[in-house]
């Protein structure tokens, strides 16, 4: 039996993957998580083969989480679930050490796939991001400037640009408002841009939102 975890803040989601994921007879959710804190209190007591990883967590990105991982509980295989575009974050996660990495927006079906594999200790990666990878390899590309963002700037680049306020990424992010302001600022110095609006449609050209 392949004992899984899931980490995502919206419980609706939570919910159907693990309807979906519980259609395979050979696989069992023993835990659900909203937040990395709670995520460290689950991994205390249930056992994790797979933990199905998003992004977006208040408090600390899914990156950050998987680092922490990585050491406290290295056998466990990370699939990172995301609605975010694969083409921009798809290769930092596996290259951050993810073992696959699956869109929310997809089949879910896929799900199920992406399990087994991870677990058959095979990296899980769709058609979509095989071809990206192909290609980094084959062409390696230069880095566009917001490749250089640590995972907080980047996070405050992808909420500005989705049009939310300072002390709304304050509270999402579990940051003080200056703290937010000082990544805003550090990521339009590294963009060489001006204000809100250029970032946003900087954001947009580059398909981070």
């Amino acid at each position: 039996m392949i004992q899984v975890v899931l980490c995502d803040d919206h419980a609706v989601l939570r919910r159907g993957i693990r309807d979906t994921l519980t259609e395979s007879p050979d696989i069992c959710v023993t835990g659900e998580a909203g937040s990395y804190p709670e995520l460290r209190e689950v991994l205390r007591t249930a056992a994790c083969d797979v933990l199905l990883l998003d992004l977006n967590l208040p408090g600390r990105s899914g990156l950050e989480v998987l680092a922490s991982l990585k050491e406290s509980h290295p056998a466990i295989k990370v699939l990172i679930v995301s609605m975010y575009p694969e083409d921009q974050y798809a290769l930092r996660c596996l290259k951050a050490g993810a073992h696959g990495y699956a869109n929310k927006a997809g089949d879910p079906v896929q799900l199920i796939a992406a399990v087994h594999t991870v677990m058959q200790g095979r990296k899980y990666l769709t058609p979509e991001v095989a071809q990206l990878l192909a290609d980094s390899l084959a062409q390696p590309t230069p880095e566009l400037p917001h490749e250089s963002l640590s995972e907080r700037e980047l996070q405050t680049l992808v909420k500005i640009a989705s049009g939310k306020r300072l002390s709304d990424i304050a509270e999402e992010l579990m940051l003080s408002p200056k703290t937010v302001s000082v990544y805003r600022a550090r990521v339009l110095e590294k963009l060489r841009l001006a204000n809100n609006a250029e970032l946003t449609v900087y954001a947009i050209r580059n398909r981070l939102v």
